[in-house]
């Protein structure tokens, strides 16, 4: 159950970041459109395009762990010898928890802190703080946890196969 859970929220994260990746390319044409009509853009649409680039890196990076979707070079890697490899895979997959629970922790540490202030963006919303930076912890959190399944798991973050594979 807590699994089946996870796993949806970890996928509507993921469908999240892709609906807000089309919202980005719609706002940037409709911005682009107006500038060339001689109309002044809205300022919400700025805004909410720099909100959605947050929010897709943020909501997406979970997922794209998972599918082992993050840029990585594997050059190195390919010329271990298959127990080397696996020890070295093993503990950049360490070090990446380690960093994701630490980047978690300062995340959660930053929402408290904008909640306790009542910090409040005020560009062309009135957007509570908290709202921004709540996608850290979440995030991170997440990734930390995608990333202990190489850790602990037995597939690796990294194939041993150098170049482009599809």
């Amino acid at each position: 159950m807590m699994k089946r859970t996870y796993d949806a929220v970890l996928f509507g994260m993921a469908i999240v970041a892709g609906l807000l990746l089309v919202w980005l390319m719609l706002s940037v044409i409709t911005s682009v459109l107006m500038r060339n009509a001689g109309l002044q853009p809205f300022a919400w649409l700025f805004t909410s395009a720099e909100y959605g680039l947050l929010y897709m890196t943020m909501l997406g990076a979970p997922w794209l762990v998972r599918e082992k979707g993050h840029v990585h070079i594997e050059l190195v890697t390919a010329a271990l010898p298959v127990g080397l490899r696996r020890i070295v895979s093993r503990t950049v997959a360490t070090a990446c928890v380690l960093v994701c629970l630490i980047l978690a922790w300062q995340g959660a540490d930053l929402v408290l802190t904008n909640i306790e202030r009542g910090d409040y963006d005020t560009r062309a919303y009135y957007f509570p703080r908290w709202m921004l930076t709540i996608a850290f912890p979440l995030s991170f959190g997440m990734m930390a946890i995608e990333f202990s399944r190489f850790v602990f798991g037995p597939e690796l973050m990294h194939s041993g196969e150098a170049g482009i594979h599809e």
